[in-house]
């Protein structure tokens, strides 16, 4: 006789992952999903029902797609914010978070050059002077001509950086090193002149990694156990492969390659689309500012290294060592909320950035 996979005895013999819910009839199976799941408490989940999802799309999708839960999607669009997806107690509190949490574009390049404190401007080129070292992160983005016989090489020909303020500290137009056949007029807003007397390439990423290293060397920061700067961006391999200039990678923050903030399957959305998704307005609209894009990688940055409550709490939980670490035997005898503690992130949460030791 076929009892059926919904007999009470059968469901009652499944065991349930305490983040995803998902339900398997043999223990073995919920230990190696736990394994390959990477769940951890810096996942993004639900607050209404604490399911975890892979993606802030995903939880997207959970709250307000075709097949939304529907008691997360009422409580939700009664009292969630759908930028940053918090759940508030009441209507009220709601509308004052919303007042702050939807943001508005920062004024063009142009205006925050000119209201910018302490610079000196020397042809074209725009340089904040620092009072002491700096140590918080640095938003960097680049805009490229094409060059190459071909023109399929793209070309650094303006940076701007800023700090975690939105103020600038480094804005310049850059002179390539090959010969340009395009210089994108319609995306980059360049011509001829702007590029005729800019700044060599070579002197910009000195510039930056002065800027970044904090005016002192490598080995002087590896003696003295000085920190260098965390570097947000988008898609910054780019950035970084254009400026022929390299950078330690566990102090890159990449909002293209951030994992909470990529499709569902794991793709990179474009910078436009994260902006308007999660800060609330446009950008890129016309010709790229690579000062608008600066800001939006920082707000970016910023929000969601916030995203976590009680982030001294967490620590580095979940980072090191992992269910891997144990043996069959013992992980057969962990409840799933057990298992679940020793489940560990395949990526860093840049909550932990708020922490005062930063680990490679």
């Amino acid at each position: 006789m076929d009892t059926g996979s919904d007999h009470p005895e059968t469901l009652a013999r499944r065991h349930k992952c305490p983040a995803c819910f998902k339900q398997f009839k043999r223990k073995e199976h919920l230990i190696e999903h736990l394994k390959v799941s990477y769940h951890s408490v810096h996942q993004p989940k639900c607050g209404v029902c604490q399911k975890h999802c892979k993606t802030y799309e995903s939880l997207h999708e959970h709250l307000t797609g075709p097949l939304r839960k529907a008691c997360c999607s009422k409580i939700f669009s009664d009292l969630g914010c759908s930028l940053c997806f918090k759940i508030f107690d009441n209507p009220n509190s709601l509308t004052k978070h919303k007042e702050g949490c939807c943001l508005s574009a920062p004024a063009p390049s142009g205006i925050a050059m000119r209201c910018a404190e302490s610079q000196e401007k020397i042809s074209g080129v725009v340089v904040k002077n620092h009072t002491g070292r700096g140590h918080g992160a640095v938003a960097m983005d680049c805009e490229m001509v094409s060059g190459g016989d071909n023109g399929s090489l793209n070309l650094c020909a303006r940076v701007c950086l800023i700090d975690e303020d939105e103020n600038i500290i480094f804005h310049t137009h850059v002179r390539p090193q090959f010969p340009i056949t395009n210089y994108r007029y319609d995306v980059t807003g360049l011509t001829e002149e702007h590029l005729k007397d800019a700044m060599a390439l070579n002197e910009v990423r000195d510039k930056i990694l002065q800027i970044l290293y904090n005016g002192e060397s490598v080995e002087k920061l590896r003696l003295d156990g000085g920190k260098a700067r965390l570097l947000v961006g988008h898609d910054l391999e780019h950035d970084l492969d254009c400026l022929r200039m390299n950078y330690p990678e566990h102090m890159l923050r990449d909002t293209a390659k951030y994992c909470p903030l990529m499709k569902t399957n794991l793709v990179s959305h474009s910078l436009k689309y994260l902006t308007r998704t999660y800060l609330g307005y446009d950008i890129q609209s016309g010709v790229h500012d690579p000062y608008e894009d600066c800001v939006a990688v920082m707000r970016l940055y910023k929000r969601f290294s916030c995203q976590l409550d009680h982030v001294e709490e967490i620590g580095t939980q979940n980072i090191t060592g992992g269910l891997e670490s144990y043996m069959s035997k013992e992980l057969m005898k962990m409840s799933p909320s057990e298992l679940y503690a020793m489940s560990r992130s395949n990526y860093r949460c840049w909550c932990l950035d708020s922490r005062k030791i930063m680990q490679p």
